[in-house]
């Protein structure tokens, strides 16, 4: 069967997996448009560039998010994940080593435990969901 046309049946703990993945996407460019120190800095006043790419990653990887459910695409969802992941294993280390974390122990753990986990079993379930369509 094409795995492309194969709509996938979303279990409910796999919703809140992808609410999990996805409300970063869009609340962490809200904390950037109305409080432009959020990433620049505390002396910042206006978005940087930077600021405007974080946006524009994070609201292109939200809507596709939503696509991806929209068509209960596994491959999709599963890339995606992979995505976020990949970048939120980036993300959580540049917060410590630039000391943006106000509490560095709850960071840790908001990564593991909220992102992170919850990622791999997302794409290990989506994972057997494909190969067995194979």
């Amino acid at each position: 069967m094409n795995q492309l046309s194969h709509r996938l049946q979303i279990p409910w703990w796999l919703y809140i997996i992808l609410f999990m993945e996805i409300w970063p996407m869009f609340v962490g460019p809200y904390l950037a448009l109305t409080n432009p120190a959020f990433l620049g800095g505390p002396e910042a006043s206006n978005l940087a560039v930077g600021s405007l790419i974080y946006l524009a990653r994070n609201f292109a990887v939200g809507i596709a998010f939503f696509i991806a459910i929209y068509f209960k695409n596994a491959p999709m969802l599963f890339i995606l994940i992979f995505i976020r992941l990949f970048t939120d294993l980036i993300d959580g280390p540049a917060f410590l080593a630039f000391g943006m974390a106000a509490n560095e122990t709850r960071l840790i753990s908001l990564f593991v435990l909220g992102y992170y986990i919850p990622a791999i079993i997302a794409m290990r379930y989506l994972w057997k969901q494909m190969t067995q369509q194979v």
